[in-house]
């Protein structure tokens, strides 16, 4: 049965900073949570820290690959559907940015404006050898994109409610149906409820 020991977030930091150091060449790395979780955010804390190593280490926000506002408010601006299916490109992530590193040697950092409702305009980066690469934002499991690591933020349904805004509780109902339907085994499976006091999870697939 897996247990939970209680980890800082500094810990994690270190968890993940030393398990990259073991991985030469270019790493690609999901840091999978809700945006009340802020996974950009210990994204950039991880890619800070590996860049006090030496290693080249950048972050891509899933927010970054949205799609048109057009498109992922078709049926409304509310609606889980589509938030599940239809707010993020997925595709374009895995071909500009995972299928990109890996086979091409280059990356594009941001594709669409979320605020300005168009295209980034952001210019193609060229990966160094040694590149880190992390993709932090919602949903990344279960949708054929391949990472070296993962880590996840797990946070509960009373977490979400509590860490969301009242305007993207709707939001909530849709994450928790997407973590049902895509049960994974994530690198390092975190429980995020309370970000001060994370727990990393110990089992047989932990560190896989």
């Amino acid at each position: 049965m897996p247990h939970f020991d209680p980890i800082t977030p500094d810990g994690l930091v270190e968890l993940v900073v030393n398990r990259v150091r073991e991985l030469a060449g270019r790493v690609l790395i999901a840091v999978d949570g809700a945006d009340a979780a802020e996974p950009v955010t210990i994204a950039n804390r991880i890619a800070t820290a590996l860049r006090d190593t030496g290693r080249t280490a950048e972050v891509v926000a899933l927010h970054d690959y949205i799609r048109p506002a057009s498109l992922r408010m078709e049926f409304g601006r509310t609606d889980e559907i589509s938030y599940r299916t239809a707010w993020f490109d997925y595709a374009a992530l895995d071909r500009e940015v995972i299928g990109a590193l890996r086979n091409d040697d280059r990356w594009l950092p941001a594709l669409w404006d979320e605020a300005r409702d168009r295209s980034a305009r952001s210019p193609i980066r060229t990966a160094a050898p040694d590149t880190v690469l992390f993709v932090a934002g919602p949903m990344l499991s279960g949708r054929g994109l391949e990472f070296d690591l993962t880590v996840h933020l797990d946070m509960s349904e009373p977490a979400l409610h509590r860490r969301t805004p009242p305007d993207d509780r709707w939001t909530i109902p849709a994450l928790l149906h997407h973590d049902r339907d895509n049960p994974s085994a994530p690198t390092f499976f975190i429980r995020w409820d309370h970000p001060d006091r994370p727990a990393l999870r110990i089992d047989d697939t932990a560190h896989r």
